[in-house]
């Protein structure tokens, strides 16, 4: 069972960075996406950035140049470098595993960890 833990969050000011980390474990898949989304109060989850297992990467336009994502196989562990953090981009992160096996996709969430940039 594949299982996905993100760590990291926490208070920033405006202007500050944080590290996000994302674990997965028990993945057998060689085919796979991990993404990181984010969801604010009354707001709808949406993606922030991800990387294939072909280190392809993709970002929202609101975080393109300040938010960086990357992989280490080695570790099972994905990051999300954020900088230049804006209050906007206080909300709860996910982690997000699709695996591709036989032309199916299998999809696994963390629990989410808290980002709050205060103004």
């Amino acid at each position: 069972q594949v299982k996905v833990v993100e760590s990291g969050g926490g208070l920033v000011q405006a202007g500050g960075s944080l590290r996000l980390s994302c674990v997965v474990s028990g993945s057998t898949y060689s085919i796979n996406t991990i993404g990181w989304y984010r969801q604010a109060p009354g707001k709808q989850r949406e993606l922030v950035a991800d990387i294939s297992s072909g280190d392809s990467t993709n970002y929202a336009d609101s975080v393109k140049g300040r938010f960086t994502v990357s992989r280490d196989n080695a570790k099972n562990t994905v990051y999300l470098q954020m900088n230049s953090l804006k209050p906007e981009d206080t909300a709860v992160y996910y982690c997000n595993f699709q695996g591709v096996y036989r032309s199916l996709k299998h999809t696994y969430w963390g629990q989410g960890t808290q980002v709050t940039v205060s103004s």
